[in-house]
């Protein structure tokens, strides 16, 4: 084996590793102790579309004025969420307060390079969807009458 062919290949293994890659992230969460259904509702989607994606969770209450004094309000609302996201991710730490805020960190149950990957292949079945939906549709049209408009 030639030195060139050697560098292509051992550039091809590192290209594939870089690939194959992955940082977990923190991404953060922010809700205040009021918080409507329905705002909740969004917030729990993007956690475990986080979770989903392989990165971790922080979620943050922040206590306003006599808020401050219900501390046990944000034990049950990060309580909730931790039931509501269950089958996503685990807690990584429990609620713990932090001056005016309480923080929980949530870990996702699968890796990060595993969630890529799983990406990648919903993408590329997609792309062939696509490509094969494409064909498709092109063919009951010249099979239609002329004339024959419903």
């Amino acid at each position: 084996m030639d030195y060139g062919k050697y560098k292509y290949e051992a550039n091809l293994k590192a290209r594939e590793a870089r690939k194959n890659q992955a940082n977990t992230v923190q991404k953060e969460i922010r809700m205040g102790l009021k918080i409507d259904v329905h705002d909740y509702e969004t917030k729990r989607r993007n956690v475990e579309k986080f979770l989903d994606g392989g990165d971790k969770v922080k979620v943050i209450i922040r206590f306003r004025g006599r808020e401050q004094s219900r501390p046990e309000r944000g034990v049950k609302l990060l309580g909730r969420m931790a039931e509501d996201v269950a089958e996503y991710g685990f807690v990584e730490s429990h609620p713990r307060q932090d001056g005016r805020n309480m923080v929980m960190v949530f870990g996702p149950h699968k890796k990060k390079a595993q969630a890529m990957a799983e990406a990648r292949k919903r993408k590329t079945d997609a792309e062939k969807a696509v490509a094969r939906g494409g064909d498709e549709s092109s063919q009951p049209e010249a099979d239609a009458e002329p004339g024959s408009e419903s």
